[in-house]
């Protein structure tokens, strides 16, 4: 049997691919006042943002219980006995640990591995490709997982917000930092270190933070495929895809947009990349 792909709503992959793979998305939630919404479920991106923006509660997010994978696992098991469960940092979330909780729950006879991806975003939804891509080749549980394990330390990601107001709401980054970033009125650059989120860098104009971003990709000279996503600036992003598509002709580019579930910490105006290295 094929080994079947699961992973959770923040790996920021066009729903398309996810579909044309055959890869099951277990949502995470997004919360404005009483009202919760499943992420990808129950709310479109584009009103999840315009809440973000234009409404008077800051949302907040919660992981899904392990229930929830577990129903989804065995749903699953109902077409074949091996599955491979990717999700976002433990470092920054609790999901992998409830996938881990859920994967416990399971009824019917199936191996699932969880695994933490150390990074998230379009970071996850490299990894989460990659696995998706090896298993319709006719790969083993085992060789899936080997391939995401390889992948993870040659999977990194820039992060560009344009205020680090709201992942500060979120508790991602310590106030210290943002009042810092806000007092010089400049474009904070995250990424991932050993699976947490850490500011790396800042850049006082968007011309300058997206260049850091391109320099970023171009840096890497293996590049076995790329994902450009953005929160609310399509065509900043597209720019951003066209230019480092140029550098990298061969490699598959993904373009993408951020959904709720890290939409609510990264804030509008937001970019990102990943690069895996080949």
């Amino acid at each position: 049997m094929t080994v079947k792909v699961v992973t959770d709503s923040t790996f920021d992959i066009p729903v398309e691919l996810a579909q044309e793979l055959g890869i099951s998305v277990i949502p995470l939630y997004v919360v404005f006042g009483d009202k919760s919404y499943r992420d990808g479920v129950d709310i479109s991106k584009d009103e999840f943002y315009d809440m973000l923006i234009h409404g008077s509660v800051h949302p907040s997010t919660s992981v899904p219980s392990p229930q929830d994978f577990a129903e989804t696992y065995n749903k699953i098991a109902d077409e074949t006995n091996e599955i491979i469960s990717i999700h976002l940092t433990s470092k920054e979330s609790g999901t992998y640990n409830s996938a881990l909780l859920g994967s416990q729950l399971v009824e019917k006879k199936c191996r699932i591995e969880v695994i933490d991806s150390a990074t998230l975003s379009v970071g996850c939804g490299l990894l989460v490709i990659a696995a998706a891509q090896e298993a319709r080749s006719g790969a083993t549980l085992e060789q899936v997982a080997e391939v995401v394990r390889q992948s993870i330390p040659r999977t990194h990601i820039l992060i560009l917000l344009d205020t680090l107001k709201y992942v500060i709401r979120g508790g991602r980054l310590s106030k210290t930092r943002g009042l810092l970033g806000t007092a010089l009125r400049v474009r904070p650059l995250l990424t991932i270190r050993d699976g947490e989120l850490v500011q790396t860098g800042v850049a006082r104009t968007k011309a300058k933070a997206e260049d850091r971003l391109y320099e970023f990709a171009t840096g890497f000279a293996r590049v076995k495929d790329i994902a450009v996503t953005y929160t609310t600036i399509h065509d900043e992003a597209k720019s951003l895809a066209d230019r480092i598509q140029t550098a990298f002709p061969e490699a598959p580019l993904y373009i993408t947009r951020v959904g709720a579930t890290l939409g609510t910490h990264a804030g509008p105006g937001a970019m990102g990349i990943a690069i895996r290295e080949s």
